[in-house]
């Protein structure tokens, strides 16, 4: 079960208390202080783990403290360290903070650590007040509160090509062919409830990680069917595909839903509407009436490429006799290689 937001509670570990005390040897009559500082308490802190691709365990948890340090001891003993608390989380999480909403980090590699609660200083023992004055001091003091925060997570996935549709456009069976994915399939919308990943095998070395996303409806910009929740997916994407039904028994014309497409992706973000992508026209090679929907669609994005829309190549496929699958790969590979030469060039 897949799970992209979640809520949780940290706490901190509160400080040892430093203790007062006395030295008491054998022919030492009046010993000095020699209590010890209590040791700090543990942090908490979250670590992106490529072994995580949800946040759903993280999730049911919900509570998150660590330990609390230990109380000073005599004879200057420091007390020990309370035990720090990491927290695994996948690869792509973002933590906000719950109550200022405002964003604290993104754990975008593996490995990145954010401490997200602090552990509290020990206390002080009564050795640290002894002076030339006092040189007795009964006085310590307590250790101090770990920090406490309330973390909203977001997780946006990392893919370098993202699979965009209408509901049934034919994504999980695209990826159900090429990866060793197995996405629900079905006839009704949305089937892909959840973001399916994949990892496709690209001529004899190459390999790229494809990312089905629920079906997208028009409104979802503005948060209709599963809105926002899909559409932020596409954001770590390099390169779309917008997989368009051209066979004569899809419930959309293929230039309208591929309009459609176009339109929420821009009505969303200008950043993602300026993605390289490619016009995935499927189900064409299984029924003869899909030549003319198909050239229908190539005339629709030729003519808003005149106008001055994003350019785009249409590619036709179909996912159940494997044609053209191997040149889609080839030319997704193509555009993401050229992505990352771009971002490492600027």
């Amino acid at each position: 079960m897949f799970r992209d937001e979640a809520s949780i509670e940290v706490t901190a570990g509160k400080g040892g208390d430093g203790v007062s005390s006395f030295r008491r040897e054998k022919y030492v009559i009046k010993g000095g202080p020699d209590g010890g500082d209590g040791g700090d308490g543990g942090s908490v802190l979250l670590v992106a783990s490529s072994e995580l691709n949800s946040l759903l365990k993280v999730g049911r948890a919900y509570r998150y403290s660590a330990d609390n340090g230990r109380p000073g001891g005599p004879r200057k003993c420091t007390g020990g360290r309370g035990q720090s608390r990491r927290v695994a989380v996948p690869v792509g999480t973002q933590v906000f903070d719950a109550d200022e909403g405002t964003l604290l980090f993104d754990l975008a590699h593996e490995g990145d650590e954010l401490l997200v609660a602090k552990g509290g200083q020990g206390g002080k023992g009564n050795v640290r007040f002894a002076n030339s004055v006092r040189q007795t001091p009964n006085h310590c003091t307590p250790g101090k509160d770990g920090e406490h925060r309330s973390l909203n997570l977001v997780l946006k996935i990392f893919a370098e090509v993202g699979l965009l549709g209408l509901p049934n456009a034919g994504k999980s069976t695209f990826l159900s062919r090429v990866t060793e994915a197995r996405p629900k399939i079905a006839d009704y919308p949305f089937t892909t409830l959840d973001p399916q990943v994949g990892i496709a095998k690209v001529g004899d070395y190459d390999t790229l990680v494809l990312a089905d996303l629920p079906g997208l409806i028009e409104g979802a910009a503005e948060g209709a069917g599963l809105g926002h929740r899909f559409l932020r997916h596409v954001e770590r994407c390099r390169v779309l595909l917008h997989l368009v039904d051209v066979s004569p028994g899809a419930t959309d014309e293929p230039a309208e839903a591929w309009r459609t497409l176009e339109r929420e992706l821009k009505n969303y973000s200008e950043a993602l509407y300026k993605k390289p992508r490619i016009i995935v026209a499927t189900k064409h090679f299984e029924d003869e009436g899909s030549a003319e929907r198909l050239e229908d669609l190539r005339q629709a994005v030729t003519e808003a490429s005149a106008e001055g829309e994003q350019p785009a190549r249409v590619h036709p496929i179909s996912s159940v006799t494997g044609e053209g699958l191997s040149e889609l790969l080839s030319l997704a590979q193509t555009l993401v290689r050229e992505e990352v030469d771009r971002a490492q060039g600027s």
